[in-house]
């Protein structure tokens, strides 16, 4: 298969072993890639703190705590979740003491998700303790070229959301 069809994403095989994809993959093969192995390395960190929570626990505490009193839809917002998934991962966290759910002081109707002291606890034990696997997740990145990775990063998490959003509806 010649470079180009390589790099053609209707024509492009996956390999066995993912973590050695061959130059010419696509870049959202790339990307998945990426994005699953930090997945996993980040529940590692997690199991490696002792904490029992998932990575999507600790995203909808790290919300709340720079944001509490959000409704369920604007926290699955802000985390790119599903409402669906969010209702999951806050039972959870409900039932562990993390978060509390109370009806708005104004509107009965409406929930509001608030951290609770335990929850405020656990996400800053598990930034405490993950800080060194997350440095030498990226140690590798030269400092010359820190700039032009944290670029990229802040553009791809800007057009991503535009996109999310336009497919939403927003």
């Amino acid at each position: 298969m010649s470079a180009a069809e390589q790099s053609d994403p209707v024509r492009w095989d996956w390999p066995q072993d993912t973590t050695s994809l061959p130059d010419g993959a696509p870049l959202q093969a790339l990307m998945l890639s990426a994005t699953k192995l930090m997945g996993a390395y980040g529940q590692q960190s997690v199991r490696a703190a002792g904490l029992k929570l998932s990575l999507s626990g600790l995203g909808v505490l790290r919300i709340l705590l720079s944001d509490d009193g959000l409704k369920a839809s604007e926290v699955a917002d802000r985390a790119w979740a599903s409402p669906g998934t969010l209702t999951s991962v806050v039972n959870t966290l409900v039932r562990d003491g993390f978060v509390q759910r109370r009806a708005d002081k104004t509107d009965r109707r409406v929930v509001r998700l608030y951290i609770t002291d335990a929850g405020r606890a656990v996400i800053t034990y598990y930034v405490s303790q993950a800080s060194v696997w997350w440095r030498k997740a990226f140690d590798f990145v030269d400092s010359d070229d820190e700039a032009v990775v944290r670029r990229f990063f802040m553009q791809m998490i800007d057009h991503l959301s535009k996109l999310t959003a336009e497919e939403r509806g927003a």
